[in-house]
């Protein structure tokens, strides 16, 4: 059994879902939700379960319950997905791949804020295996420390 996406898009953007595919049929044989959304509708999820009052990139809701169901859904923000897809020079298509595939990666239960090292260096991996661009906590992680050492 293959995973599927189910996806809703709720922005003009067409993207391709054959590169998600791949991405979902190498992590799971779940299905796996994909919204596409906005900033605003972002923020408010972002709020509502982690009491965070910003817009982000991409949020993860596990599906936990019987055997049959979805692995869980993944958000992600096209307005933030294209700041980031042009902050680092490549494609709106690389930068949700990356985005998906860190949420897939939370749906399967890494957590990069308590693990030690491992959902990075399965991030780091992935991405290498599909030919993304730098990982998003890879980059995350080159950021913070270029705020802290300029």
């Amino acid at each position: 059994m293959m995973a599927m996406i189910d996806f809703e898009n709720r922005t003009g953007l067409g993207i391709a879902l054959s590169p998600l595919e791949e991405i979902a049929a190498r992590l799971s044989e779940k299905t796996i939700e994909l919204i596409l959304t906005s900033d605003e509708e972002i923020e408010k999820l972002n709020v509502e379960f982690r009491s965070v009052d910003k817009a982000t990139d991409v949020l993860s809701f596990p599906t936990e319950g019987f055997f049959a169901a979805p692995l869980g859904s993944v958000v992600i923000s096209i307005d933030t997905a294209k700041r980031q897809a042009e902050e680092f020079g490549h494609s709106i298509e690389s930068e949700i791949a990356i985005l998906f595939l860190h949420g897939v990666l939370h749906l399967l239960g890494y957590d990069h804020e308590s693990d030690e090292g491992e959902m990075i260096a399965a991030e780091n991996a992935l991405q290498k295996e599909f030919s993304l661009p730098t990982a998003l906590i890879e980059r995350q992680t080159k950021r913070s420390l270029t705020k802290l050492h300029p």
